[in-house]
């Protein structure tokens, strides 16, 4: 009889994979090393790890061991037995295989807790589960990693030794994971950013980015590209200070909720705030006067500079940074108004993600624990999401308790070249702060009402989304964002004249070019420009100087052909207009 498939597509059935091939590295760890005490082993995204207090100090070359003792565990097919037992038995039994961390764990269980364990051959561990029937079901394995970890996270606790592995059905699986893992180091944008030195970060400013002449072309025309997207819908553009006093934060929420993630500062004997989000500014700049009800909706859209405290072990390259240009909007309109409001912005989305050749999916995020307002206004925005998501027929899931504080939120979630995906747009429905700040308007009625806000950014942050598009496009970007468009390299010094006198034409057509004049041999030219991911080259010797044309190859196809510097000239453009990918 053939074996059932596993459906690794099932999230349950995936970490149950993960699960008990965290046990089996446990009980490969014990049968090498006897004294290694057991801590937690949990399955987690992309794999699993397991925790040990140990005294040999684990190496690399001890992961090919553990690896190779796995198999065998494997091989044994032994199943998974699941038992319980009474609290005291249970702390018993583990206290006699001096298994500290265990009892610790059950004596801090509550005291009408269900205590399993599962056994598998001649290792017990406990566990709640569920795992996989046996162990003969796990089919492709890499140890990949050992990294210290505190008991329980605290860094007042014992360190720990962890190591981490992913685990597939089948080896074809696994090699293309692996694959993916090698190519996305390739693409990391810390890497490609110092290549092609768009960006630094200065160990005198950790999470405060730099951005370098190449990388601030790249950010201008992305801000560029989104101002057009938003005047074309009606979007008025503002800029508020980076710096506001402590009231306004009281009044927000953010002193509340968001204080511990902010920066402070004092301002003639009054406290201020290093603003941590535009929406409070946007507010004020709405409130500075008394619209009618036919004015509305008023689309308000800020590049706003924020500045947010971020742990040091959370920082990384661009993707989390302290300092950040949030792409910010607020949307003030009349509650009908709301759900055409919503369908308008992802409609937007939609457009700004297509032109970059990214995918993506919809979270609606509903009430959070700390959240602000009642369960009735909750109710109604979560309601106006959905049915705005629904009138385009979108589909979504829901994400449990992740909203802001003070509204829900739609979350999306691009995946890239890599099928990774990337938290970036959000759509946020606010009935809260308008409250809070007093916010009206006049009706029809001639009295005084309160407006719906719409928080919203598409990008998530300019620095972010930049990092994603690197990684996303391997540094190799569409010729509208690429720093250089055209890079012109000679044979030898005496080609020169011939050289600056293309690159004066070129750049006379708005285009970026770069000469390469320096004797140097061509080969190291065309190899370091390969390295700047330049989308053209151009290499100019004796034929291209008497014919009066350029020998220009395309580094994304390979082709290479002779054209004149028109014909050069109107390509680009055309392909800059199109903004082709």
């Amino acid at each position: 009889m053939a074996k059932e498939k596993i459906n690794f597509e099932d999230e349950q059935v995936r970490s149950n994979y993960r699960h008990t091939t965290s046990h089996i590295m446990a009980q490969a760890v014990k049968k090498l090393w006897p004294d290694a005490k057991l801590a937690i082993g949990p399955s987690i995204e992309n794999g699993f790890y397991y925790d040990f207090d140990m005294e040999h100090v684990l190496e690399p070359n001890d992961l090919l061991k553990i690896q190779k003792e796995m198999k065998k565990i494997v091989q044994a097919n032994y199943p998974l037995e699941r038992f319980e037992l009474p609290r005291d038995e249970a702390i018993k039994f583990m206290a006699d295989l001096g298994e500290d961390y265990k009892v610790e764990l059950i004596q801090d269980l509550p005291e009408d807790a269900i205590i399993s364990f599962y056994k598998q051959g001649d290792f017990t561990d406990l566990c709640a589960g569920p795992h996989m029937e046996s162990t003969g079901q796990i089919k492709a394995i890499k140890l990949q990693s050992i990294a210290g970890a505190y008991w329980r996270g605290d860094s007042n606790r014992k360190m720990l030794q962890r190591i981490y592995g992913t685990c597939f059905p089948s080896q074809a699986e696994l090699d293309e994971y692996l694959a993916k893992l090698e190519e996305a180091k390739k693409r990391d944008h810390r890497k490609l950013g110092k290549e092609m030195d768009l960006f630094m970060i200065a160990d005198e400013g950790p999470g405060f980015p730099f951005f370098l002449p190449k990388g601030m072309v790249i950010r201008n025309e992305l801000e560029s590209f989104w101002k057009q997207e938003h005047y074309k819908r009606g979007y008025e553009e503002i800029r508020t200070p980076l710096i506001l006093n402590e009231q306004l934060w009281r009044t927000s929420g953010h002193w509340d909720h968001y204080k511990d993630n902010m920066y402070f500062t004092q301002i003639d004997d009054e406290d201020y705030a290093i603003k941590p989000m535009n929406c409070p500014g946007s507010i004020l700049a709405f409130k500075r006067k008394l619209w009618s009800y036919r004015e509305l909706p008023v689309r308000y859209a800020e590049l706003g500079q924020c500045h947010r405290h971020e742990l040091s072990g959370a920082l990384h390259g661009l993707m989390r940074v302290r300092t950040f240009v949030q792409d910010d909007a607020h949307i003030f309109m009349l509650p009908e108004q709301t759900k055409e409001e919503v369908v308008k912005v992802i409609q937007l989305y939609d457009d700004l993600y297509k032109m970059f050749n990214l995918t993506y999916h919809i979270e609606l995020s509903t009430r959070p624990e700390d959240s602000m307002g009642t369960k009735e206004e909750w109710d109604a925005a979560e309601t106006a999401l959905k049915e705005a998501i629904e009138m385009i027929d979108a589909p979504y899931v829901i994400n449990e308790g992740d909203g802001a504080f003070y509204g829900p939120k739609l979350d999306f979630h691009l995946e890239d070249s890599l099928g990774r995906t990337w938290q970036c747009g959000t759509i946020q429905l606010d009935m809260q702060m308008p409250q809070r700040f007093d916010v009206t308007y006049v009706g029809s009625d001639g009295e005084k009402h309160r407006p719906l806000m719409i928080h919203r950014a598409a990008f998530g942050s300019v620095e972010r989304f930049i990092g994603i598009l690197i990684e996303h496009f391997a540094g190799k970007f569409p010729l509208w964002l690429a720093p250089v468009q055209v890079k012109l390299m000679t044979v030898t010094e005496k080609f020169a004249p011939y050289a600056l006198e293309v690159a004066e034409k070129l750049e006379a057509a708005g285009l970026r070019v770069e000469c390469d004049i320096r004797n140097e041999k061509i080969g190291y030219k065309i190899r370091e420009a390969r390295n700047e991911r330049n989308p053209y080259l151009c290499v100019i010797g004796e034929k291209e100087v008497e014919a009066g044309t350029l020998t220009v190859r395309n580094t994304k196809t390979g082709d290479e052909v002779e054209m004149s510097v028109e014909e050069l000239q109107t390509k680009l453009l055309e392909e800059i207009d199109a903004k082709a990918i």
